[in-house]
């Protein structure tokens, strides 16, 4: 067909498997340079920011929400909010009011970490919620919509809390009296793809229609400040370690 005689077809034949080899081992080696290389700074930034997205699942529940969580009264040093218990997992819907279930849901909401805390005298009990979204995106626009906290002055007149986090009451506890209708004040937090919502109210479980006098100074400080504790640990960055099993690089 093109005037080639059996030996010149070797020859072709020997020259276009030596190009095919070269073009593979070329191929392999920078597939295995690839492999072996350093990742890069995306890289790095990609792998950090899905570590922190997987922490509601990955973490230990007693690390997400620790044994004890530090605030600062109005006056003296700091002292120590103490856990009450953990709330199993619960869905977006179920967690939250109905108001506040749209809006977690519009954005993506994946489920609701719940655990209550009691402040130094066990006088307060302070319910504090880790919503987790796919990203800080969604997460941020979640947060920016959830209407403002109500005081406590404010939720006494219209007879509670609302649209708040759900309270999670624990038998045995300083917090075995604390539900929904105690609930006397609420705030909302964000930290990476977390928003933190949290609700408090009196230990002896009194409805907050009943409380027609506020007590003096600023008794639910601490419910911000231990909501704060827990969005800043759970969303701060680490350094990715591509050897360790738990990162994705």
């Amino acid at each position: 067909m093109l005037g080639l005689r059996g030996r010149q077809w070797m020859v072709v034949a020997i020259v276009l498997g030596c190009c095919y080899l070269s073009t593979s081992a070329a191929a392999l080696t920078g597939a295995w340079a690839t492999l072996r290389r350093d990742p890069t700074n995306a890289e790095l930034q990609r792998a950090a920011n899905a570590e922190v997205a997987r922490r509601w699942q990955a973490w230990p529940a007693g690390r997400i929400f620790p044994d004890r969580v530090s605030y600062q009264p109005e006056e003296g040093d700091s002292e120590y909010a103490t856990r009450m218990g953990i709330a199993t997992t619960s869905t977006c819907g179920d967690a939250v009011d109905p108001d506040l279930a749209v809006i977690l849901g519009k954005h993506g909401c994946r489920a609701v970490l719940r655990a209550t805390y009691a402040d130094r005298l066990q006088g307060v009990v302070i319910t504090v919620g880790v919503v987790a979204f796919p990203d800080p995106w969604r997460a941020d626009a979640a947060y920016k919509e959830i209407p403002s906290a109500r005081d406590a002055g404010r939720a006494a007149q219209s007879g509670g809390v609302r649209p708040a986090l759900r309270a999670a009451p624990f038998p045995g506890t300083a917090a075995a009296r604390f539900d929904d209708a105690a609930r006397q004040t609420r705030s909302s937090d964000r930290g990476g793809p977390y928003v933190l919502l949290s609700t408090a109210g009196q230990a002896d479980g009194r409805p907050a229609a009943a409380v027609k006098k506020q007590r003096p100074g600023d008794v639910f400080g601490p419910e911000p400040q231990i909501a704060h504790q827990i969005a800043r640990a759970l969303s701060v960055r680490s350094l990715p370690d591509c050897r360790n099993s738990e990162w994705r690089c």
